[in-house]
């Protein structure tokens, strides 16, 4: 939600847009954040519904006059459509990897962490588990705080995947 009392504070912005796929498109949307001295704090691009074109999600740290970017983004040829969809209800996900360092005497416990949070163990060595998770950012977070008790030797996330809830408009 923007804060109107405060419009040049900088909060949170999942941005949700449907553009070309075709090389350049995304560094030209990333540089006018950029320009702005906005950060993204997550980014996910892929195939949409539509061929030929790509899905991406922002989230931005951005000030309420955001929408000013996003018009001039919306001028960009290659831009179907982009939209701030932070005050409307949306269904979001991430993805994380989690590889934990440790021996077969210590599995049982990190099962029994990874089943509390729903994840996966997807591989299993000698030395190791990599570990899947999904869901939104607040239960990743929680479980690699969890994990932090662990050995944990490394950590892939995917950003931020986001839609509108309801029906179409």
């Amino acid at each position: 939600m923007h804060d109107v009392e405060n419009p040049g504070e900088l909060s949170p912005h999942t941005i949700v847009a449907r553009v070309e796929d075709r090389p350049g498109v995304l560094s030209q949307i990333v540089a006018r954040w950029q320009d702005k001295g906005y950060n993204i704090r997550s980014l996910a691009v892929g195939a949409s519904e539509q061929a030929g074109h790509s899905r991406m999600t922002f989230v931005v740290e951005a000030t309420a006059d955001a929408e000013e970017l996003l018009q001039d983004l919306r001028r960009m040829k290659e831009v179907d459509e982009i939209r701030d969809i932070s005050g409307n209800e949306f269904v979001s996900r991430e993805l994380a990897l989690i590889r934990v360092a440790g021996k077969k005497e210590m599995r049982k416990r990190l099962m029994e962490v990874v089943d509390i949070f729903k994840a996966r163990i997807l591989d299993v060595a000698p030395d190791s588990m990599i570990i899947e998770v999904t869901g939104h950012e607040q239960k990743i977070n929680s479980l690699v705080r969890l994990l932090a008790d662990y050995d944990v030797v490394e950590l892939v996330r995917t950003g931020r995947v986001s839609m509108l809830r309801g029906a179409l408009s």
